[in-house]
C-alpha cells in the first residue's frame, strides 16, 4: 500500500515540475500525486510533492516562503528574464560599482509591487501567459504585491569586460519571480540583467539538505520521505484530540474550539493519526479537510 505523505525533491534541471510528478507516480505505484509550488525548467533544487491523500494537504500547508540561490548577469536583457529567452537589449556592466549594486539590491527589499515575467505560467482569460508570448501576442502583466527580505550578493565575477555576474541569496514571499528580480536589478543599474542560474533551497520548512534526488528516490522501496503526520507536524500546530472528538470530526462535525488561529490540525491520541484539518470560529472548530473514514 502507498504511503501517504510528502516527497522532498531536489529537482535536475531541465525538467518540468510536472515531470517530476510524472516520474514520482511510477515510483509510488500511484496517480495521486502533486506538486507545491512549480520550478522553472531550468531551475533545481526544493519541489514539495504530495503522494495519496497528502495531496490534499498541499494547498494548506505554510509553504508561503521560499529561499533561493541565484546568479544573475548584468549587461544584458533577454525576452524571458533568463537565460533561456532572446537578447534583446546589452549594455556594458563596467561602470556598476558595489556601492550602485548595493542601492539597487536595497531598492527591491521590502513589500513590492512586482510586474512578472510575461513567460510564465500566470493564466491570462484561461491560457498561460507564455503560451500567448510564444504565439506572437504582446503581453504585459499587471503588478503583483510580493515581498523580498533578502537580497544579497554574494560574489561578483566578471564574465568579459561587458558582463557582470553577480552571485545572490534570495528570501522571499511565494508569488515573487527571481527572473523578474534579476530583469528589474538590472533595469535600475541602467544595463540589463537577467538570470543564469536558480536554485530553490527552501520552501518553508522544508530545506535542500532534506531533498533527495530522483535517482536516490528510485532506489528506495518508498519514495515517501514523510508521513503525513509527520508533514503536518513539520508545517502547522497541532491539536490532539479524544476518541470522541476524533469520532465527530470523522463525520464532518464540529468540536468545541481552544482558540487557536489559523489551520492546524487535529491528532488522535494515542497514535498521532492525523483526523483532520481545522479552522475555529469563536464558537466552534470546524473540519476543512477530514482524512480520517467515519464509521
Amino acid at each position: 500500500m502507498t504511503t501517504s505523505g510528502l516527497i522532498v525533491v531536489d529537482k535536475p534541471a531541465g525538467w518540468t515540475s510536472h515531470d517530476v510528478v510524472a516520474r514520482l507516480r511510477r515510483l509510488a505505484h500511484t496517480r495521486r500525486v502533486g506538486h507545491a509550488g512549480t520550478l522553472d525548467p531550468m531551475a533545481t533544487g526544493v519541489l514539495v510533492v504530495g503522494v495519496e491523500k497528502a495531496t490534499r494537504l498541499l494547498r494548506y500547508l505554510a509553504l508561503a516562503d521560499k529561499g533561493y540561490t541565484a546568479t544573475i548577469r548584468l549587461g544584458q536583457a533577454t525576452t524571458t528574464d533568463d537565460a533561456e529567452g532572446e537578447l534583446i537589449a546589452s549594455a556594458p556592466a563596467s561602470a556598476v560599482t558595489t556601492e550602485r549594486l548595493t542601492a539597487a539590491t536595497d531598492a527591491l527589499i521590502g513589500e513590492l509591487e512586482q510586474v512578472p515575467s510575461a513567460v510564465s505560467a500566470i493564466k491570462i482569460m484561461g491560457k498561460r501567459s507564455y503560451a500567448r508570448v510564444r504565439a506572437g501576442e504582446d503581453v504585459v502583466l499587471a503588478p503583483r504585491p510580493v515581498q523580498v527580505s533578502r537580497l544579497e550578493p554574494t560574489a561578483i565575477r566578471w564574465v568579459t569586460g561587458d558582463l557582470l555576474d553577480i552571485d545572490v541569496i534570495v528570501e522571499c514571499s511565494s508569488g515573487t519571480y527571481v527572473r523578474a528580480l534579476a530583469r528589474d536589478l538590472g533595469a535600475r543599474l541602467g544595463v540589463g540583467g537577467h538570470l543564469t542560474v536558480l536554485r530553490r533551497t527552501r520552501v518553508g520548512p522544508f530545506r535542500i539538505e532534506q531533498a533527495a534526488t530522483l535517482d536516490e528516490l528510485a532506489r528506495r522501496a518508498d519514495p515517501v520521505t514523510l508521513s503525513l503526520r509527520d508533514a503536518v507536524r513539520a508545517t502547522m500546530p497541532v491539536r490532539s484530540v479524544s476518541t470522541g472528538e476524533a469520532r465527530e470530526l470523522a463525520f464532518g462535525r464540529s468540536i468545541p474550539p481552544i482558540g487557536q488561529s489559523g489551520t492546524y490540525a487535529a491528532c488522535a491520541i494515542p497514535d498521532g493519526s492525523v483526523i483532520a484539518l481545522l479552522e475555529e470560529t469563536a464558537d466552534k472548530a470546524r473540519p476543512v479537510l477530514v482524512f480520517a473514514s467515519a464509521g
